[in-house]
């Protein structure tokens, strides 16, 4: 039942999506601005466009696993969340999960590899 009401609430949400200009990017002067910039961009992305935060919390289970375990079980295990995010990795956080994953693949589909980044760091970035 959970299922469906997601699927339901997602195709909802992407029926009215609206196109957004596209943003300049960010040119940092150091590192530390430039893994800020991610942080925030991810961040922004999260709670907004990418509607991850709606699945996912940071600190416990929602639908999904929580950003500090998906950043824990990467780190640990080395893996690549943005080919995972493009489909070109398997999910190492929890499997049995993926096939609610994948209906917001039509969503990371269409990031560039800077807001893909910015997850990835977001993400990163809530590690404990």
């Amino acid at each position: 039942m959970k299922k469906i009401l997601f699927l339901f609430a997602f195709l909802l949400i992407i029926s009215c999506k609206k196109e957004e200009p596209q943003k300049e990017p960010l040119y940092p002067t150091s590192a530390k601005e430039t893994t800020q910039n991610l942080e925030e961009l991810g961040k922004e992305i999260f709670q907004g466009k990418g509607n991850c935060i709606s699945c996912h919390e940071v600190d416990k289970k929602l639908i999904g696993p929580s950003l500090q375990d998906i950043a824990k079980i990467y780190k640990e295990k080395n893996g690549n969340i943005i080919a995972f995010l493009k489909e070109d990795a398997k999910p190492l956080v929890d499997p049995s999960q993926y096939e609610v994953m994948k209906t917001n693949f039509a969503l990371t589909e269409e990031m560039s590899d800077e807001e893909l980044k910015g997850l990835e760091a977001y993400i990163y970035s809530n590690l404990k």
